[in-house]
C-alpha cells in the first residue's frame, strides 16, 4: 500500500493555509510515495492555476526561507528549507491534464490533492511504476527540453527502472540536441547521478548513445571501466576504513544547502576522473565549462597532480616524516579521494572477481594503513602539525 505520509500537510514545513486549494502535488514526490520510496531530501513540487510565484514568495516571508526565481517566463519559484525544497510553477496549458501531458515521462505524469487525498493519472504513470519502465509521453516533450534524455537515465538509475526501448531509441536521436542545454543543469543531473553507488553503469550507457560527448570529450570506455572499479574500490574502503569513507560523501561545502549542493561531494568529484582528462589542466578546463566552483576545480587538480608522487611513495618499503608531510599538506582535504584512487589503480580488470583475502589487495591496504591512521588522528604531527608559538619575554 502506498504511502503519502510526507505529502500530507501536515508534515509540510509550512502552514497549509499559505497555498490555495487549487495547488497539486506533482512529479517525483507522488510517484516515490506510489511506490513507498524513501526520501533523504524531500522535495515537494506544487502547481498552480495561477499566482504561482506570488505564492512562492508568500510562503517564503511568512517562514523567513530562501525564495528563488527560477524561471520568471514560466513562472516557477523554489522556497529552500534546511531539509525540504519547494518549487511552485504556473499550471502549463488550461487544465491539470494539459499540463501533465507536457510533462517528460509518465510515471512523472502523476498528480495528487494533497486537501482531497485524490489521484491525477490521465496517461497511466501507475502502470508503468508497476513494470518498472520509464516511458516518455512524447518525442516532442523530450525535445522541448533535451535535459529530459540525461533524466530518464538518472531517473533509471536511482528507481532501478529500465528505459522503455522507443523512448532509448528516441533518446538516441536526439543526444546532439543536449548541446545547447545550460551547464548547470547538465551539471545538477550529473551530481544527482555520480552519487549513485553503480552510476558507472548508466555513464557507460550514456556515453554509448552519444549523451556525454558534448561535455565530457575525453570520456573514453577504458576510463568509464575505471569509473566501475572506483565504485568497487569504494565498497572495499567502507568495509576497511569506514570513517574514511564517511568523509568521501560530505558535502564540499560545509553550508551546503539544496539538493544538488549535498549531492556535490568529495565521492562525486573522484567519480568524475573516470570522465575526464588525466591531463589536470585539461581537466581542469572541462570542469570550467561546466561551471563547477573553484573549490572543486582545485580539488580535481590536487588529484590528478598529487597521484605520481602518492603512487611512487606507496612503492616504496619506507617514507621519511618530511615525504610524508609534503604529501598530506598538498592533498589536504583531498587525500580521501587520494585514497580511493590508489585502491581502485591497483584493481584488476574484472574487480567484481576479487577476492577480500588477495595477497595485492591486503599488501596494498597494509601500505596504506600508516598513512590512513595519520590522517584520522586529529593529534598526528605529520598530517596535523602544529604550529609554533613564540612567547614574547
Amino acid at each position: 500500500m502506498s504511502s503519502f505520509a510526507q505529502l500530507s500537510p501536515d508534515a509540510w514545513p509550512f502552514a497549509s493555509s499559505c497555498i490555495p486549494r487549487t495547488a497539486y502535488l506533482v512529479g517525483g514526490c507522488v510517484r516515490d510515495a506510489l511506490i513507498n520510496r524513501e526520501w533523504a531530501y524531500l522535495d515537494l513540487d506544487f502547481v498552480l492555476p495561477e499566482a504561482a510565484v506570488e505564492t512562492a514568495a508568500q510562503v517564503a516571508q511568512a517562514c523567513q526561507a530562501g525564495f528563488v526565481l527560477l524561471d520568471a517566463q514560466r513562472q516557477i519559484a523554489r522556497v529552500v528549507f534546511p531539509e525540504v525544497t519547494v518549487d511552485f510553477a504556473l499550471q502549463a496549458g488550461d487544465s491539470l491534464e494539459a499540463d501533465l501531458r507536457r510533462r517528460d515521462f509518465t510515471i512523472n505524469a502523476i498528480a495528487y490533492h494533497p486537501f482531497q487525498q485524490r489521484l491525477c493519472d490521465p496517461l497511466q504513470g501507475q502502470g508503468d511504476l508497476a513494470q518498472g519502465l520509464v516511458r516518455m509521453i512524447s518525442a516532442e516533450n523530450l525535445q522541448a527540453d533535451p535535459l529530459r534524455l540525461l533524466r530518464a537515465y538518472r531517473q533509471a538509475a536511482q528507481l532501478g527502472f529500465c528505459l522503455e526501448p522507443r523512448t532509448q531509441s528516441t533518446i538516441r536521436r536526439l543526444a546532439p540536441d543536449l548541446a545547447g542545454v545550460a551547464v548547470e543543469r547538465i551539471r545538477a543531473e550529473l551530481s544527482d547521478l555520480l552519487n549513485h553507488p553503480e552510476a558507472s553503469t548508466w555513464l557507460q550507457q550514456m556515453h554509448q548513445e552519444g549523451l556525454l560527448g558534448s561535455w565530457f570529450p575525453d570520456a573514453t570506455a577504458a576510463s568509464l571501466n575505471l569509473l566501475r572499479a572506483l565504485e568497487v574500490s569504494m565498497g572495499i574502503l567502507t568495509r576497511q576504513w569506514p570513517q574514511l569513507a564517511k568523509q568521501l560523501q560530505h558535502p564540499l561545502k560545509d553550508q551546503a544547502q539544496g539538493k544538488e549542493a549535498r549531492q556535490r561531494t568529495l565521492l562525486a568529484m573522484t567519480k568524475l576522473l573516470g570522465l575526464l582528462s588525466q591531463n589536470p589542466q585539461n581537466a581542469e578546463a572541462t570542469l570550467k565549462r561546466l561551471k563547477y566552483s573553484r573549490n572543486e576545480i582545485q580539488m580535481v587538480g590536487i588529484l590528478l597532480r598529487n597521484w605520481p608522487d602518492w603512487s611512487g611513495l606507496l612503492a616504496r618499503d619506507f617514507c621519511t616524516a618530511s615525504d610524508r608531510y609534503l604529501l598530506f599538506q598538498r592533498a589536504g582535504a583531498g587525500f580521501p579521494a587520494l585514497v580511493l584512487w590508489a585502491i581502485t589503480t591497483h584493481l584488476p580488470l574484472h574487480p567484481e572477481d576479487l577476492s577480500p583475502t588477495d595477497s595485492i589487495l591486503q599488501d596494498l591496504l597494509g601500505r596504506l594503513a600508516p598513512w590512513v591512521q595519520s590522517f584520522l588522528n586529529p593529534q598526528s604531527p605529520i598530517a596535523y602539525p602544529q604550529l609554533l608559538l613564540s612567547v614574547e619575554p
